[in-house]
């Protein structure tokens, strides 16, 4: 099949007569393709634009007249020069209807399918008119309604294997199978197991494959008719899979993977069912303002409870508190005792204008996002290395990669859409490495999986640095024609023999040196990298090893090769790319630098504060220290996503005045003074960048409810009475401005983005195309030249001992998405995985005397928590794994502050922690 309609403009074709009619097929192509492609219709179920073709459900037989004279499946029949096809004559036409009749006549009550409208089955049905089979059911397995997601409606699957092959060969999640024979044929999840019982990841991919409504979604929203179809992009990772809102009555009734390069029609859980949190009673729908003696304590805010705290208020009202506040602190205590937080979860436009409120109207460059407690170790080795935050080369690279490296990331639930991507490469032939100190999924596919101790991630690269080194593996003229700092590097690396580090690190000499090798003499080779690089006190030291480890192999600058930080929100890597952190403007152009203050200076009409910020955890410990008193959070979560959060609280209670701007009375909020209701993310318009430099444009699908406001409306207000004088009719002329403020996007227009899917920068005149590699000639750096920087190994600010001796790890999970503000409101996944789990090896489970499913305390030097046990092999003897998105049990409670020198980000995926058996869960805040 010829897939890239750019490849058919070259493709040799194929000349045949189907229907009487001179037809011109491209290379590659099938009869049914090339049918389709020139609007002509043949019956088809088992076919779907996309998969392999099967050819086992025959509605598409067609007739060949010339030579053969024979029926044959065009959904796997190429045609010959000279072919005379027929898919309407009389031979044709009887045998397509008696498939169809067949079909029809294991449908419940042999008639039209009762689970899906646009049941494909019963179009082609009504195109031939065939009705009322002659033939008797043969008998069909009972619907099974065991998972929370998906209907498994089996009574009305004609075993058309699109299901199977969505699930084994696009995702490759290998849970449905087509098992027994004869009569007794039938899908089946695993060994026969109840759907919700089995392992399915519920993306949903068998959903959107099943043409009869044998798979839907488990709410029957499936059976409304839309009112009008949006197409947009998903709220959550930072993969910015495109898809489709369909609406009715201001509600969105269910969601459809759209075509384009981040996903190509493909979904995960979250993307396909966690959207109905938009329509949850806790949103906030008015603004509130905290009632006079309504103190403050660390003790999180029960919605339930609101009442007692929160009186509703006008806008105006509330609007006029917020900026009073925040304006009295700035007049009498200077800039410098204000901050923001701004969020990940908005719009490039939404964030833009928050840093530029916290700068133009606080006078202030305190301000920061969820990047700093992200990838701002990533980020800043990038920086320092090769001159720019972003990556190089897009996640879809992956299929042009010889070997790829996967780092300190688990895909199939952080980034699940992406992991597909890697494990289709994998299976055309591509090598991928592993390394992790969790053994996760992704590993089934890995030619090699290191999984080396938690904290020796410098140790680990070192070491196969030096082995390519010592068996004269690097690319000498690249390091000649394009670097710097090489000699330093290679006499550090003499220290970090593998013999030497192996016992530091826990994987054998000789692996390390195969795959050093493996890497090094590919062709192309692809780094991509994780939070579990950057979450730790050597976290810019982590991947300043990465960015060394490409450069010294040259393996950057060209297609399958290169460095990708694989962002975590949506939006991450758009709201840092327009100055959402505090040491650079947008387009990371420095504060300090004098001719960029200038620039800035002159494009927003103010004086600028050329000292950098303070970023979040610097922000918290300003104001135990009394020399910070007001916060605007808009849209994050500190009061969950920071560490040692009962160090966080007791900050967020001691402000003079806090302006929260959420959809939800989050964790953060119960410490506000004023809360003002924003709009969720199916509610705005607005420009998005995923993790490939991409920007996309979101669609408004549904309206606000009650009195919740867009965040693009909020924020210019909060200016107007902060004294800047901003007039903005909408995120088109904020867009506008960003193109003046930013050269990396200055040739991308609002009018393509309403045109095209996706446009990928940098891209700096009208009409460019966009980069997908960057990185091709030389770096972003004085000089164009890439920087070795030589990175000592330097273990964790907290070690295991004997009295706390397991490691404690965060992360995510694939259900919940960063402190569950979302998610844990979308009643599908909240439904999968309701409660708090730690993951714990099954030998120091069984150690403690427990049982999974049980509660056990985990205990650090900041807090306790409990937790119900879940065992996975996949974990160190000596470690424990546990998402942060439970605020019953706040895993944030426990872990370290300790920051990385370099990138200020907390150390989050490593601290020492005792278990003991039992304890006792927190009431869960929802």
């Amino acid at each position: 099949m010829v897939a890239n309609p750019e490849d058919l403009k070259t493709a040799k074709t194929v000349g045949f007569k189907l229907d009487g009619e001179d037809v011109q097929a491209f290379e590659g192509e099938t009869i049914l393709q090339a049918a389709k492609r020139q609007g002509k219709e043949i019956p088809h179920l088992c076919y779907k634009d996309g998969y392999r073709p099967d050819g086992n459900c025959r509605a598409c037989v067609v007739e060949i007249i010339k030579g053969e004279r024979v029926l044959a499946p065009s959904c796997c029949r190429y045609p010959q020069e000279g072919m005379d096809v027929s898919s309407t004559s009389e031979r044709a036409r009887t045998s397509q209807k008696l498939v169809l009749e067949l079909l029809l006549s294991d449908m419940p009550e042999q008639g039209k399918s009762p689970y899906n409208p646009h049941s494909e089955l019963d179009y082609w049905a009504g195109k031939l008119e065939v009705w009322n089979p002659r033939f008797p059911g043969r008998g069909q397995p009972a619907p099974n309604f065991s998972h929370p997601a998906i209907a498994a409606n089996l009574d009305a699957c004609i075993q058309c294997t699109r299901c199977v092959r969505a699930c084994r060969e696009e995702q490759m999640n290998d849970v449905i199978g087509y098992a027994f024979r004869g009569h007794h044929a039938k899908i089946v999840f695993d060994q026969d197991d109840p759907m919700g019982e089995s392992t399915c990841v519920a993306c949903g991919e068998c959903v959107q494959a099943c043409p009869t409504g044998a798979l839907m979604p488990s709410n029957s929203v499936g059976l409304v008719e839309p009112e009008k179809k949006v197409d947009s992009t998903c709220p959550y990772c930072g993969v910015g899979c495109l898809l489709t809102f369909n609406v009715r009555d201001n509600k969105i009734l269910y969601v459809g993977g759209r075509d384009g390069d981040t996903n190509h029609s493909r979904l995960c859980v979250k993307g396909r069912f966690g959207f109905d949190y938009v329509h949850n009673p806790l949103r906030l729908t008015k603004p509130l303002i905290r009632k006079e003696g309504a103190a403050k304590t660390t003790e999180l805010l029960d919605p339930q409870d609101i009442d007692q705290v929160f009186r509703e208020a006008t806008w105006e009202e509330a609007l006029d508190f917020a900026a009073s506040g925040l304006r009295k602190i700035r007049d009498e205590k200077g800039p410098r005792a204000l901050a923001g937080f701004g969020s990940a979860k908005g719009s490039n436009e939404e964030a833009y204008l928050f840093q530029k409120l916290v700068r133009t109207g606080f006078g202030t460059n305190n301000v920061d996002h969820c990047t700093r407690l992200c990838h701002a170790s990533s980020v800043a080795a990038l920086l320092e290395c090769i001159g720019s935050g972003a990556v190089s080369n897009p996640v879809e690279d992956v299929a042009k990669a010889e070997v790829v490296i996967v780092i300190g990331s688990n895909p199939t639930v952080n980034h699940p859409v992406a992991a597909t991507w890697f494990k289709n490469a994998v299976r055309n032939g591509t090598k991928l490495i592993v390394m992790d100190p969790i053994r996760t999924e992704i590993c089934r596919f890995a030619a090699y999986s290191l999984q080396f101790r938690p904290d020796t991630y410098v140790a680990l690269l070192n070491a196969i640095m030096h082995a390519i080194v010592a068996e004269g593996l690097c690319n000498e003229e690249y390091i000649r024609k394009h670097t710097e700092g090489f000699e330093q590097l290679r006499d550090h690396l003499k220290d970090y023999d593998p013999d030497r580090m192996a016992p530091v690190c826990g994987i054998p000499a000789e692996t390390i040196r195969e795959v050093a090798r493996l890497y090094a003499t590919s062709k192309a080779a692809m780094i991509l990298w994780g939070i579990g690089v950057s979450r730790h006190v050597h976290g810019t030291d982590n991947a300043r090893c990465l960015i060394s480890l490409a450069l010294m192999t040259g393996q950057i600058g060209r297609p399958g090769t290169g460095l990708h930080p694989l962002r975590g929100q949506n939006n991450v890597q758009g709201a840092s790319d327009v100055g959402l952190i505090p040491m650079v403007y947008p387009d990371y152009q420095p504060v300090g630098d004098a001719g960029v203050c200038t620039k800035f200076e002159k494009l927003w009409q103010t004086q600028l504060d050329p000292k950098p910020g303070l970023t979040v955890v610097e922000i918290i410990h300003a104001i135990h220290d009394g020399k910070l008193t007001g916060l605007y959070v808009e849209g994050e979560n500190p009061a969950m996503s920071d560490p040692n959060q009962n160090h966080a609280r007791e900050a967020l209670a001691m402000l003079e005045h806090c302006v929260v701007q959420d959809i939800f009375l989050t964790e953060t909020a119960g410490f506000a003074d004023v809360i003002l209701p924003a709009s969720a993310f199916p509610e705005k318009t607005g420009t998005f960048t995923n993790t490939d430099r991409r920007v996309q444009l979101g669609r408004q699908a549904i309206d606000p409810p009650g009195d919740a406001r867009q965040d693009w409306w909020i924020i210019p207000e909060i200016a107007w009475r902060m004294g800047l004088e901003w007039s903005y009719s909408g995120p088109k002329d904020v867009f506008d401005e960003m193109r003046q403020a930013m050269v990396s996007i200055a040739g991308i227009t609002w009018d393509r983005l309403e045109r095209e899917v996706s446009v990928i920068y940098p891209c700096e005149q009208e009409g460019d195309p966009g980069e997908p590699v960057i990185f091709v000639e030389d770096f972003p750096r004085k000089g164009g030249r890439g920087l070795f920087v030589p990175a000592a190994f330097s273990r964790a600010n907290e070690l295991p001992d004997d009295e706390y001796p397991f490691v404690f790890i965060t992360g995510r999970q694939l259900e919940h998405w960063h402190t569950g503000s979302m998610t844990r409101h979308a009643s599908v996944l909240d439904a999968i995985e309701p409660d708090p789990v730690v993951s714990i090896h099954p030998l120091d489970l069984e150690a403690l005397g427990g049982k999974p499913g049980e509660l056990i305390s985990i205990e650090s030097r900041r807090g306790k928590i409990s937790a119900y046990a879940r065992i996975d092999a996949g974990l160190q003897p000596g470690s424990l794994f546990m998402a942060f998105c439970y605020n019953e049990a706040s895993a944030n409670l426990i872990t370290n502050e300790a920051l990385d020198p370099y990138g200020k980000i907390p150390e989050f995926k490593f601290c020492a922690v005792k278990i003991a058996p039992g304890g006792k869960l927190s009431e869960r805040i929802n």
